[in-house]
């Protein structure tokens, strides 16, 4: 298993948590990708979406696959002027990981963390596990909890 599964493995179990990451056939490096695999709806699945702020800081956001993300509007909530998506090099030195497989955990340093609340309409959700070709399954007060995210409507 790729070092970055094994990472987020021991993260999950070190905090007495049941899921574990899953290899998938296929890449799954989109929401409805993940969601096809694991034959769930889209909205289920949690987008790791790293963002640059007017300040050169990293913003990981945790939303739903079913959502687009209002930059305008988390730019406000967290007290920046401007909010852009990352370059795969900058989401690389964030987090550890490639775009496509960010998960929302396992990253070389703390990253401030937003995560949409709409997550929590489902009582299992499915982030990525380091790799295009992992996810794992956490409910969204665990995820909340392991993440220590910010709970915000993002879109």
């Amino acid at each position: 298993m790729h070092p970055n599964c094994v990472l987020i493995n021991s993260i999950l179990r070190d905090a007495g948590l049941p899921g574990r990451v899953r290899i998938l056939g296929e890449a799954a490096p989109t929401a409805v990708a993940a969601a096809d695999q694991l034959g769930v709806e889209v909205a289920a699945i949690v987008n790791s979406l790293i963002f640059t702020t007017a300040e050169h800081a990293p913003l990981l956001v945790l939303t739903s696959g079913a959502h687009r993300v209002d930059t305008a509007k988390v730019a406000a909530l967290v007290g920046t002027a401007k909010l852009v998506r990352a370059t795969a090099e900058f989401v690389r030195d964030a987090t550890g990981q490639r775009i496509g497989g960010v998960a929302p955990i396992g990253h070389p340093r703390p990253i401030r963390t937003l995560l949409d609340t709409a997550l929590a309409d489902f009582p299992e959700i499915w982030a990525a596990g380091g790799i295009p070709h992992a996810v794992f399954p956490i409910s969204y007060p665990d995820l909340l909890a392991l993440t220590s995210a910010q709970p915000v409507a993002v879109a």
